[in-house]
């Protein structure tokens, strides 16, 4: 133990490759890039990266969400949310903070609340809310 974390722990990373399809949903505990394609939902407790070449057809939720690749879903950010210049998001947004690079696509709403706002605001991280397709 380093720090009082785990060895590694910040290190736990997931990759999901080109090519690669999935339908369902994923649970993943640290950092996960994804290049394939996933049918469901896609839920991390840090970052997910959503590269170029993947497609996701379901909501996407983590601490941190980049996306340069295809999202037609919700997505969730905890702490941010990037839509890189090739980047396209086709739903909802939530997010303490966003940020689209010129290129990048939004085409929904975005929901923007302090860390501060009442308990009663929707959670970020409310997997099971988000995954039944409730909408805020």
């Amino acid at each position: 133990m380093k720090n009082g974390k785990r060895a590694g722990a910040e290190e736990a990373i997931c990759f999901f490759e080109k090519g690669v399809k999935l339908e369902g949903t994923l649970d993943l505990p640290g950092t996960f890039r994804l290049e394939g394609e996933v049918k469901g939902t896609v839920r991390c407790k840090d970052q997910v990266i959503v590269g170029e070449n993947a497609r996701v057809e379901g909501d996407v939720l983590g601490a941190f969400v980049s996306v340069a690749g295809q999202i037609k879903g919700n997505v969730t950010g905890k702490n941010r949310v990037e839509i890189l210049s090739s980047g396209a998001v086709e739903g909802e947004v939530f997010t303490t903070c966003l940020v689209i690079e010129p290129g990048g696509i939004l085409d929904g709403q975005c929901h923007m609340r302090n860390l501060t706002e009442s308990a009663n605001a929707p959670q970020p991280l409310d997997f099971a809310t988000h995954a039944s397709g409730v909408k805020h």
